[in-house]
């Protein structure tokens, strides 16, 4: 009697990713995370019904994984005030690698396009900005920090703009600076009559 092969859904998942990345996610099928993962499609589909359960899996493990980096970068914070913010602020001190871009980007597009898969971020940024506002001393201007912060990520991560390293470190001391500010309101400027 043969041993029973143990699929690794990890692999199936990281397979999942390097096909979303090359193909973008509108293309990716069972049939080419199967070949990607070297597996038979039955093996993908016993635990991921459908391309959606497996893309929705797809999501989810980078949301793990992001929320799981923060966390980690926090709980090595020497300081403990403002650390949801200041963790995120110091994970983004290192440009996101260039392989890790093109999913980004793609996941970004089926984020967009799929309502199921954007409630997920949706829910994962109600947390997140929660979590920054209960925790910091200056809510605003943690908010403020992760309001820049994102920006700069989403034109990077977007592949829109990449700063200059000088600059971007730069940028992202000027974020941490918000951190604790105290903002104030200033009314937006009127629109000159034709």
């Amino acid at each position: 009697m043969g041993r029973k092969r143990v699929i690794d859904q990890q692999a199936v998942l990281d397979a999942a990713e390097r096909v979303v990345g090359r193909d973008g996610a509108a293309n990716l099928t069972i049939d080419a995370v199967a070949k990607e993962a070297g597996i038979n499609k039955a093996s993908v589909l016993y635990d991921h019904k459908s391309k959606q359960a497996l893309l929705e899996a797809v999501v989810d493990r980078a949301f793990e994984r992001d929320n799981a980096h923060h966390f980690g970068i926090e709980e090595q914070l020497a300081d403990p005030d403002d650390r949801a913010i200041r963790g995120r602020i110091l994970a983004a001190a290192a440009p996101p690698p260039e392989e890790f871009r093109a999913v980004a980007l793609n996941l970004s597009a089926a984020l967009a396009l799929d309502a199921t898969l954007r409630l997920k971020m949706q829910e994962n940024q109600a947390r997140t900005i929660a979590r920054i506002m209960e925790t910091s001393a200056s809510a605003r201007g943690a908010l403020l920090a992760y309001l820049a912060l994102e920006g700069l990520k989403f034109l990077e991560h977007l592949d829109f703009h990449h700063f200059p390293r000088e600059e971007r470190d730069r940028l992202l001391r000027e974020i941490n600076w918000l951190v604790t500010t105290q903002p104030g309101e200033s009314d937006l400027p009127d629109i000159a009559a034709d």
